[in-house]
């Protein structure tokens, strides 16, 4: 492809990142559903390379790496909801019992239904467990201050932001199982534990309240010609997000976990400043931007065979990974909950699969060789494939049903309340 012909690629693209979402917003499509078939007629028409990632190992890993950080960014600054253990326990309880729970069931399914070595499964296990930052973003939180945050909205908005750094230890884990070559595990687990698991999940949370915090001071509290917040620019969120995630990777952190909590303590130092829309607009625009990029080049891979080995068994396993295990570890880890059965289906439901287990399948395979790379890839292109269909699809009327039921039972519960409170008005014993 010629240089003047990817600038008219790449400005179709960018019009699109711009024209397709103010089209699909009351249309039971969503932008990836859109991104992905584009790829797919595109190198299928024009003959394009393929751009499979066991060939382009080290640019798949990056550029996932770079769409999931700017993603956790925007996810972060969005929430408008204090950090609390009450307030978000709906998360805790999704990050300790459904995550888990999900990890160790799709680990079972690849080594007892799929016939993955051990490392494989676990690996399998741990990429395609998270809720995904980026594809889930239709179903997230409006940006900040917009009031857009209902239980499932923040739920998953935040189980996404934090999910992702905690499935890197298992991720780790896989790639140790890998490297045992016959040697005795056990020095591995303690080394994974106090390393992989300690120190890597409290320097991630660590580094990213510093850095959030001592940007947050720069951009907010320092005298008013050196204050960042006054310079109006977008872009700041950027540099945040690199700062954070690459200060993180240096002392040995997970740099997704320090990325989401660097935004978090930055709404948290000044919570009612407009400059928050600012970078989160900006943050949000250059997600879309390389998500549809991303998407784009996976429906290239997919136009050049990268399911090609999926067979029907692997049709069923991933059908329920997809649409059985997360559902139900779901309605699991929110058992004892109060909250309507439909929301917890629909937080269960949605746990999305996209381009964060992507970039956790391309940095295991670059750390170390597994039996079934082809397999492991095929097998995650099903399951982000059928992700993009099938939640693409749903997400807009489900949503819009519980919104519209959520409002009945309140104005419901405001008329029954209304007569209650002018009898008491007029009742001689009040």
């Amino acid at each position: 492809m010629s240089y003047v012909v990817m600038l008219v690629a790449l400005g179709l693209l960018i019009l699109l990142v711009a024209w397709l979402p103010m089209v699909l917003k009351e249309v039971p499509l969503s932008l990836p559903i859109i991104c992905v078939g584009l790829g797919f007629v595109v190198f299928t028409f024009l003959h394009l390379d393929n751009p499979e990632p066991l060939a382009f190992p080290e640019a798949t890993e990056r550029l996932s790496e770079l769409i999931v950080i700017v993603a956790l960014m925007g996810a972060g600054l969005k929430l408008d909801r204090r950090l609390g253990w009450r307030r978000w326990m709906v998360t805790w309880r999704l990050l300790a019992i459904t995550m888990p729970l999900s990890i160790l069931i799709i680990a079972l399914i690849g080594w007892w239904w799929l016939d993955f070595p051990v490392a494989a499964s676990v690996l399998l296990g741990a990429a395609l467990a998270p809720t995904d930052p980026v594809l889930a973003s239709d179903i997230q939180v409006g940006p900040p201050k917009s009031g857009e945050e209902d239980e499932i909205r923040f739920s998953l908005t935040s189980e996404a932001g934090l999910n992702d750094g905690l499935a890197f230890p298992f991720v780790h884990l896989a790639i140790g199982l890998a490297l045992l070559n016959g040697n005795t595990p056990w020095r591995m687990l303690l080394d994974w534990f106090a390393w992989d698991l300690l120190w890597k999940l409290g320097a991630g949370v660590a580094m990213g309240w510093i850095v959030g915090k001592a940007l947050a001071f720069v951009t907010f509290r320092v005298p008013n010609r050196a204050n960042l917040s006054r310079t109006g620019d977008g872009f700041v969120s950027l540099g945040i997000t690199f700062i954070a995630y690459g200060l993180t990777q240096l002392v040995g952190g997970y740099g997704f976990l320090a990325v989401f909590i660097a935004a978090l303590a930055l709404r948290d130092a000044e919570r009612n400043s407009a400059y928050h829309e600012r970078l989160h607009d900006f943050v949000e625009q250059t997600e879309r931007l390389l998500m549809m990029l991303m998407l784009v080049l996976f429906g290239g891979t997919l136009a050049h065979g990268l399911i090609n080995p999926v067979t029907w068994s692997v049709v069923g396993a991933a059908v329920v990974i997809l649409f059985v295990v997360r559902p139900l570890a779901g309605v699991a880890g929110l058992a004892g909950v109060r909250m309507p059965v439909g929301e917890k289906l629909a937080i269960g439901f949605f746990g999305i699969r996209g381009l964060g287990s992507i970039y956790y399948i391309a940095f295991a395979l670059n750390a170390a060789e597994f039996d079934v790379p082809n397999m492991l890839w095929a097998v995650t292109g099903l399951i982000v494939l059928m992700s993009i269909l099938v939640h693409g699809t749903s997400v807009t009327p489900v949503m819009q049903r519980l919104d519209r039921r959520r409002q009945g039972e309140s104005a419901t519960s405001d008329g029954a309340r209304q007569p209650r409170m002018e009898n008491a008005g007029t009742s001689p014993d009040h």
